[in-house]
């Protein structure tokens, strides 16, 4: 069985699928479907232009269905919003035109009011199917085939608020430009600074915002020469050891599990999420963990953290409720075989879907003789079954 498809690779392209199911006022109980459809390769045809995309959408009849989805484009006063939150800082302009779309940016501008994402009737779909629900399942499933295309290119998301790339370079450099004629300006004088009685007499202002964290922990500096042999430690194994209290640090900025409340297990498979190779083999032996183990560990580590670790290495038995919606998921999703269920586990096939005890469902598929995770958990059973 294949891997399950996920949608929004980069940061800005899952913004978009979490506006989407959050922020944009969607009904979630249609979302699930569109995301099947969507992973179903059911959308061909899919074109964008400015405030505009669309898409043809194979359904239960023979021709596909055509959908059409505008999205709100932005007034001239937002897009000068918008325009000045970029030209604020020189990196917001690099990074764009590298194919990244900074994090600051796009708060700073939703917070100025000219918000990129989809916000509350921002998105007006039309299909020509019978259904009348908004959105249909063919809408919902190019909805979600979007964050493809924000993943590639962020300046789809500007397409969208209705303009394109050139047009948006083109603005911005006119704003650096000096007019003709007009002189251009001097830099401004260094500030000396206060003197120590100045300085102590001035009321203190308010702490400013720390700036978002990373999304990597960057990498530690370079070590010319090995510690004294007497150690036992070399430079390779300090700059691991480095590395990963980098990690750990970015971890606690963004929320993450605190290091003292790690499990050896949980830790360890931390650790062997950001290693690969010969590091990989060497974490593993040194922790006197079977390499196939702590595979299943970093994988379960990367996709849900603690949880997923607990859901790969524990059992229990939840009640009745949970695993009985799921047996009647797995009975309508149309699978071969019959489900079979041992405490919060239920099998058919080559799938089998695990009820953690944070009250959601993780999917598993049969690779070789193993059981290996298959993409983010989900608090409902259906997405994770088809």
């Amino acid at each position: 069985m294949p891997p399950r498809r996920n949608f929004g690779r980069t940061w800005w392209g899952r913004a978009w699928v979490d506006a989407l199911e959050q922020r944009a006022k969607l009904d979630p109980n249609r979302l699930p479907r569109g995301r099947t459809y969507a992973r179903k390769g059911t959308v061909s045809e899919l074109h964008f232009g400015a405030g505009e995309m669309t898409a043809r959408v194979l359904g239960s009849r023979p021709q596909p269905y055509k959908v059409t989805i505008t999205m709100r484009t932005f007034t001239e006063g937002e897009w000068d919003t918008l325009l000045g939150v970029v030209g604020t800082q020189l990196g917001h302009a690099a990074a764009l035109l590298d194919g990244e779309l900074p994090a600051a940016l796009t708060e700073q501008a939703r917070e100025a009011g000219a918000d990129l994402l989809p916000g509350p009737g921002d998105l007006r779909p039309r299909c020509s199917c019978p259904d009348s629900a908004n959105p249909c399942k063919h809408v919902a499933a190019v909805y979600y085939l979007v964050a493809d295309e924000v993943d590639r290119d962020p300046f789809m998301l500007f397409l969208l608020r209705g303009r394109p790339r050139a047009d948006v370079l083109a603005e911005l450099r006119s704003r650096r430009a000096p007019a003709r004629g007009e002189r251009p300006k001097l830099p401004k004088r260094v500030d000396e600074g206060l003197t120590p009685r100045a300085a102590y007499a001035r009321r203190p202002g308010a702490i400013p915002a720390l700036p978002p964290p990373p999304r990597v922990a960057g990498p530690p500096a370079i070590l010319d020469l090995d510690p004294p042999p007497s150690t036992g430690w070399t430079a390779e194994m300090l700059s691991s050891l480095a590395a990963d209290a980098a990690s750990l640090a970015r971890d606690l900025l963004t929320g993450g599990a605190k290091a003292a409340e790690l499990t050896f297990e949980e830790d360890l498979a931390r650790r062997a999420a950001a290693r690969t190779g010969s590091d990989f083999t060497a974490l593993a032996t040194a922790a006197e963990v079977p390499a196939r183990d702590l595979v299943l560990w970093a994988e379960a580590w990367r996709e849900a953290g603690r949880a997923g670790v607990a859901v790969v290495r524990e059992t229990w038995q939840p009640g009745p409720g949970p695993l009985a919606e799921a047996q009647a998921v797995l009975a309508e999703a149309g699978l071969p075989g019959t489900p079979k269920v041992w405490r919060n586990r239920l099998t058919q096939g080559e799938l089998q879907l695990r009820y953690g005890q944070d009250a959601r469902w993780y999917r598993f598929i049969r690779v070789g003789t193993e059981w290996r995770l298959d993409g983010p958990p989900s608090a409902s059973p259906v997405d994770l079954a088809y």
